[in-house]
């Protein structure tokens, strides 16, 4: 299953809008959105490049995941 990190998908419509996206590459794939998370999974055969040009295509391009906060410990 692939993960992709939509940084513009907040809130249900654009969930919507990321899901007809990808349908569009493979209209049998297995499609789940997180927005509050700004995450969706991806199961299908098709070629990840074509879920990633879909994406920019509509609007909601795929980004980079911000790092998580360093946790300090030992001090």
């Amino acid at each position: 299953m692939r993960r992709f990190y939509i940084p513009d998908m907040t809130c249900g419509g654009c969930a919507r809008s990321v899901t007809r996206a990808l349908q569009s590459v493979d209209p049998q794939a297995r499609i789940e959105t997180d927005p509050p998370a700004r995450e969706v999974r991806v199961e299908s055969v098709a070629d990840e490049a074509a879920f990633l040009a879909a994406l920019s295509e509509a609007g909601y391009p795929a980004g980079t995941r911000p790092a998580a906060a360093a946790i300090r410990s030992g001090d």
